[in-house]
């Protein structure tokens, strides 16, 4: 197939548009190179499809409907999918600009359908959130949940982008899979997000925040479970005729409390942590935890990554990405190298 995969520098987008070149499909990617964290960053997630002849990357904006014009005319044909994966993430960071994150993830989704809509595109992957859930649900959270009282402006527009792929479906038939995403981990993880800072500041032996009481909970999903169900979502969505629109959970079925999660890293770094706790934070969810029958039933989705073994291997990964610079601050830390993929496509 032909894909186009918006947010593919990401962390999520480079692994799977790595998994889709490795098994013969071509992948445009689409990019913005957003601020948020450094252009280097997503420039290494890129190294390996930069490589490959079944990989091209088009940079340019979800607002800016003439750059999604772009990504479609540099397919050079017609793309057989859209996997939607580029929006403004975090939800503290929504708190402080949530208009910036309803240009990007309302305004940017519904410019991504309009662009399918007039290139005759009828099937779309579109990345949701567990943030969905909110001051309405109960764990374990299931797909028929109405989601009506989200706790983040980043949880509204990702609700919101869910209520346009109905919407799209309904009117014009388009056939979308929208796929909740419970707190992804592994190689190339956003460096704001807790397991990639909470690493990096344990390791460097300096403080780490941590908000409530240290019993929040989360469903730490491994990145390539995540893109297994990505996958299988495609497939399913690729053989049939009349467009459906679907909602899946993709966790990792078993929650870990936050001091947990420090244990763990702590644990696989063999250094103690400095710890300073801070009152709860507004918008954040308290617990999550996914109800996967659905996507096993209907994508053959299994999650296989544990938490303690993929906070290992994060770990590794981590400390071989930072050799040079531990090694130059004096850091010792005994953990086994990590072995990198091989070159895609």
């Amino acid at each position: 197939m032909k894909i186009l995969v918006t947010g593919a520098a990401g962390f999520i987008g480079s692994h799977l548009a790595e998994r889709l070149c490795g098994r013969g499909d071509q992948v445009v990617g689409f990019d913005n190179f957003d601020g948020f964290y450094p252009r280097a960053v997503k420039e290494r997630n890129l190294s390996l499809l930069r490589r490959s002849d079944s990989f091209s990357l088009v940079e340019g904006d979800l607002t800016a409907p003439g750059d999604l014009a772009r990504a479609f005319t540099a397919a050079g044909g017609k793309v057989d999918m859209v996997v939607h994966l580029a929006a403004l993430a975090g939800v503290r960071p929504s708190l402080a600009q949530p208009q910036r994150y309803a240009d990007v993830n309302v305004t940017g989704t519904l410019n991504v359908f309009e662009a399918c809509r007039k290139r005759g595109v009828h099937k779309v992957v579109f990345a949701s959130s567990s943030s969905v859930y909110g001051a309405d649900s109960t764990v374990p959270f299931k797909e028929s949940d109405p989601c009506a009282r989200p706790l983040s402006p980043y949880a509204a527009t990702k609700k919101a982008g869910e209520l346009l792929a109905y919407s799209e479906h309904h009117v014009h038939g388009t056939g979308i899979t929208c796929l909740r995403f419970f707190t992804v981990y592994g190689p190339r993880q956003r460096p704001d997000l807790a397991i990639a800072k909470f690493t990096r500041l344990m390791a460097m032996g300096k403080q780490i925040e941590l908000f409530g009481d240290g019993e929040t909970s989360r469903d730490y999903t491994w990145i390539d479970d995540i893109v297994d169900g990505v996958v299988a979502s495609i497939d399913q969505i690729s053989r049939e005729s009349t467009g459906r629109y679907r909602i899946y959970n993709l966790g990792g079925c078993k929650t870990t409390t936050l001091k947990g999660l420090v244990d763990l890293i702590s644990s696989a770094l063999g250094k103690e942590p400095r710890i300073a706790w801070k009152a709860e934070q507004a918008g954040d969810m308290k617990h999550t935890h996914a109800d996967v029958a659905l996507a096993t039933e209907q994508l053959g989705y299994a999650p296989k990554m544990n938490i303690s073994q993929g906070i290992d291997q994060y770990v590794r990964w981590w400390c071989a990405q930072h050799a040079a610079e531990l090694k130059e601050q004096g850091i010792r830390i005994d953990t086994l190298p990590y072995r990198s993929p091989e070159l895609v496509g």
